[in-house]
């Protein structure tokens, strides 16, 4: 929540001073960043790979957690520090660079697309999903029968 209200009095700053596009930009692609290093394993399975060792592929295979290279505690304090910084940028008027936003606006989005379907492909090549939705529970061993002590 935090996060949000940060963002949001960053957004309403830039919109309400009609600049600061490049500096919104920086935010833009350290966020993307930041985004990456959350969904990313710890241990890179193409490195790990190499090792003869990689991520369990099989039921019979040992489990290995999921664990990130950006803990999200760090994921969040990072990106809401980003937009304080963001914030006081935009009382240096030397920053307001005047530029086209809407070709700024386009080749974030072109990056984003790009660098989230190299992880997205990352993510199926080795079978990794980074959230809770979706994976398998593992519960314990069911009794083997149903009878009751007294039969």
């Amino acid at each position: 929540m935090g996060t949000l209200v940060v963002a949001s009095i960053y957004v309403l700053r830039v919109y309400f001073v009609r600049g600061f596009h490049v500096v919104s930009y920086g935010l833009g692609i350290y966020v993307l960043n930041l985004l990456i290093g959350f969904l990313s394993p710890k241990i890179d399975p193409e490195l790990e790979a190499m090792d003869g060792a990689s991520l369990p592929t099989k039921d019979s295979d040992e489990f290995k957690p999921f664990v990130r290279r950006l803990p999200e505690f760090r994921f969040w304090y990072s990106i809401t520090k980003a937009f304080v910084v963001a914030f006081v940028l935009t009382f240096f008027s030397v920053l307001d660079v005047p530029v086209f936003w809407p070709i700024l606006l386009c080749y974030w989005i072109v990056l984003f697309i790009l660098t989230m379907k190299r992880q997205i492909l990352h993510m199926i090549k080795y079978r990794y999903i980074p959230f809770d939705i979706g994976k398998r529970t593992y519960t314990g061993k069911k009794s083997g029968s149903s009878r009751s002590p007294k039969d």
